[in-house]
């Protein structure tokens, strides 16, 4: 009988302790895959990223990618994996930044930021169920924004509403999900 996998959605504010809790979830498995979703573009990024790596041991398979990762899944399509990905309001600011061609200081219509939310769903989802049929446990990270101030400039404004809903949308689906505040996790479902 096969297995169905597991989703844990993992939230809070930046240096909240995220992460760690993560990797501490996901300790214990010999097979860990790490989805990391930043892209690289200054050496803040640089130095985060690499205090990341520092962090984990070498047991973890390293994926660098914020689309299409279930064909990079693909190759690993045996039972008993653990994945973290590492974290979905990256993914969502690169969906945003580099696969739509909106200008983010003009209006953005609602059907335009509809369609680009459902494109990211569409790709969670497609993650979901590639997780779920292959009996993986998937650890997802990300970031609560939406409880501070509201952004000033357009660009800012449209990011915490998509976060939002993107996020909504994980935790909906997620067999368990926790919030975690200055290092303190709180179980939410």
């Amino acid at each position: 009988m096969k297995t169905m996998g597991k989703v844990i959605y993992i939230t809070g504010g930046a240096g909240s302790g995220k992460s760690e809790f993560a990797e501490r979830l996901l300790s214990d498995s010999k097979k860990k895959i790490y989805i990391a979703t930043s892209v690289i573009f200054d050496d803040e990024i640089r130095e985060k990223v690499s205090e990341h790596q520092k962090r984990r041991d070498g047991e973890w398979i390293l994926i660098e990618r914020y689309k299409d990762i279930v064909l990079e899944l693909e190759k690993y399509k045996r039972q008993g994996f653990k994945i973290l990905l590492e974290c979905l309001t990256n993914l969502v600011s690169n969906y945003m930044l580099f696969e739509s061609s909106f200008d983010w200081e003009k209006k953005v219509s609602k059907t335009e930021l509809k369609s680009l939310e459902s494109t990211i769903i569409y790709q969670i989802e497609g993650l979901i169920q590639f997780v779920r049929e292959n009996g993986f446990e998937l650890v997802i990270v990300s970031n609560e924004i939406g409880m501070g101030l509201v952004p000033t400039y357009p660009l800012g404004r449209y990011f915490r509403d998509i976060s939002g809903k993107i996020n909504q949308y994980i935790a909906s689906r997620a067999d368990e999900a926790y919030l975690i505040v200055s290092g303190l996790d709180l179980r939410l479902k």
